[in-house]
This record gives structure tokens, sequence and C-alpha cells, in this order.
């Protein structure tokens, strides 16, 4: 392990807990954003595909 000292300061018990607090509250904050900053994304989720885009016939 590369931060193998890490645990000989902090305790896992507490380390490991907040370690994954902050990788859920990163994941939910960008997917928040996402959400929040774009206009596709929330026509996705509610169901709204994009409509198909007819190709012109070739002449």
């Amino acid at each position: 392990m590369i931060y193998g000292k890490l645990w000989c300061v902090v305790k896992p018990s507490v380390g490991i807990p907040i370690i994954i607090a902050a990788v859920a509250f990163g994941s939910f904050n960008v997917h928040l954003q996402l959400v929040q900053n774009t206009t596709w994304v929330k026509a996705f989720l509610n169901g709204n595909a994009p409509a198909a885009i007819a190709k012109e016939a070739s002449k």
C-alpha cells in the first residue's frame, strides 16, 4: 500500500468512513451539477429520447 504509514496516525475505523463519505459526496456533487447545468440530462432522465435525425438522400 502506498500510504501504509497513514494508518499509524489515523485509525482505520475513523479514516475509512471519512474516505467513503468523501467519495460519495464528490460523486453526488458531480451528478447534481450535471443535472443542474445541462438540458439534455433532464430530458433523458424524464424519458424524452432525442428525435431521430433523418439523413437527406444523397444525389
